[in-house]
Protein backbone atom coordinates (compact mmCIF):
# COMPACT_ATOMS: atom_id res chain seq x y z
CA UNK A 1 0.00 0.00 0.00
CA UNK A 2 1.43 3.67 -1.27
CA UNK A 3 3.00 5.53 2.32
CA UNK A 4 0.67 8.68 1.88
CA UNK A 5 -2.36 6.91 1.79
CA UNK A 6 -1.45 5.27 5.47
CA UNK A 7 -0.16 8.42 6.35
CA UNK A 8 -3.37 10.40 5.29
CA UNK A 9 -5.72 7.71 6.85
CA UNK A 10 -5.19 8.01 10.37
CA UNK A 11 -6.64 12.15 10.85
CA UNK A 12 -6.00 12.18 15.02
CA UNK A 13 -6.84 10.36 17.83
CA UNK A 14 -10.06 11.06 19.90
CA UNK A 15 -9.06 11.86 22.93
CA UNK A 16 -12.21 12.03 26.15
CA UNK A 17 -12.83 10.46 28.69
CA UNK A 18 -14.35 7.37 27.68
CA UNK A 19 -11.21 6.58 25.51
CA UNK A 20 -9.14 7.05 27.62
CA UNK A 21 -10.64 4.75 30.66
CA UNK A 22 -10.22 2.20 27.35
CA UNK A 23 -6.65 2.32 26.89
CA UNK A 24 -5.99 1.85 30.88
CA UNK A 25 -8.08 -0.69 31.20
CA UNK A 26 -8.59 -2.61 27.83
CA UNK A 27 -5.46 -1.35 25.44
CA UNK A 28 -7.76 0.33 23.34
CA UNK A 29 -7.43 3.06 21.67
CA UNK A 30 -10.06 5.48 19.48
CA UNK A 31 -9.25 7.52 15.93
CA UNK A 32 -10.83 9.64 14.09
CA UNK A 33 -9.98 8.44 10.65
CA UNK A 34 -10.93 9.00 6.90
CA UNK A 35 -14.16 8.72 5.71
CA UNK A 36 -13.48 6.20 2.94
CA UNK A 37 -10.73 3.79 4.87
CA UNK A 38 -12.11 0.55 5.08
CA UNK A 39 -10.79 -1.91 7.70
CA UNK A 40 -7.81 -3.57 6.49
CA UNK A 41 -6.49 0.02 5.83
CA UNK A 42 -7.19 1.40 9.06
CA UNK A 43 -5.15 -1.44 10.74
CA UNK A 44 -2.12 -2.02 8.58
CA UNK A 45 -2.20 1.86 9.00
CA UNK A 46 -2.20 2.01 12.79
CA UNK A 47 0.79 -1.21 12.36
CA UNK A 48 3.01 0.94 10.60
CA UNK A 49 2.94 4.04 12.01
CA UNK A 50 3.15 3.34 15.51
CA UNK A 51 4.88 -0.47 15.38
CA UNK A 52 2.17 -2.27 17.04
CA UNK A 53 0.34 -4.95 16.64
CA UNK A 54 -3.09 -4.97 16.20
CA UNK A 55 -5.59 -7.55 17.70
CA UNK A 56 -9.36 -5.68 16.74
CA UNK A 57 -10.93 -3.08 14.99
CA UNK A 58 -14.34 -1.62 15.34
CA UNK A 59 -15.46 1.52 12.70
CA UNK A 60 -18.39 3.62 12.87
CA UNK A 61 -19.56 6.72 11.18
CA UNK A 62 -20.11 9.60 13.53
CA UNK A 63 -23.23 11.43 12.31
CA UNK A 64 -22.43 15.48 12.41
CA UNK A 65 -24.61 17.53 14.86
CA UNK A 66 -27.14 20.22 14.19
CA UNK A 67 -25.72 23.56 15.83
CA UNK A 68 -27.58 27.20 15.43
CA UNK A 69 -25.38 29.98 13.98
CA UNK A 70 -25.24 33.68 15.05
CA UNK A 71 -28.29 34.26 13.01
CA UNK A 72 -30.01 31.97 14.33
CA UNK A 73 -29.78 29.83 11.60
CA UNK A 74 -28.98 26.00 11.82
CA UNK A 75 -26.25 24.50 10.66
CA UNK A 76 -24.76 21.05 10.22
CA UNK A 77 -21.25 19.49 11.39
CA UNK A 78 -19.47 16.96 8.81
CA UNK A 79 -20.42 13.68 9.14
CA UNK A 80 -16.92 11.63 10.45
CA UNK A 81 -15.71 8.31 11.04
CA UNK A 82 -14.19 6.72 14.33
CA UNK A 83 -12.09 3.67 14.55
CA UNK A 84 -11.69 2.09 17.97
CA UNK A 85 -8.24 0.06 17.53
CA UNK A 86 -7.57 -3.00 20.27
CA UNK A 87 -3.77 -3.62 20.76
CA UNK A 88 -2.56 -7.18 21.61
CA UNK A 89 -0.91 -7.75 24.84
CA UNK A 90 1.95 -5.92 25.26
CA UNK A 91 2.01 -3.50 22.85
CA UNK A 92 0.73 -0.01 23.82
CA UNK A 93 0.44 3.76 21.79
CA UNK A 94 1.93 6.71 24.05
CA UNK A 95 -0.31 9.57 22.40
CA UNK A 96 0.44 11.69 25.42
CA UNK A 97 3.88 12.21 26.83
CA UNK A 98 3.70 13.31 30.32
CA UNK A 99 7.63 14.31 30.51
Amino acid sequence: MNTERLYSIIIAPHISEKTTLMSESANQHAFKVAIDASRDEIKSAVETIFNVAVKDIQVLNVKGKLKRTARNQLRRKKNWKKAYVRLEAGHEINIINNE
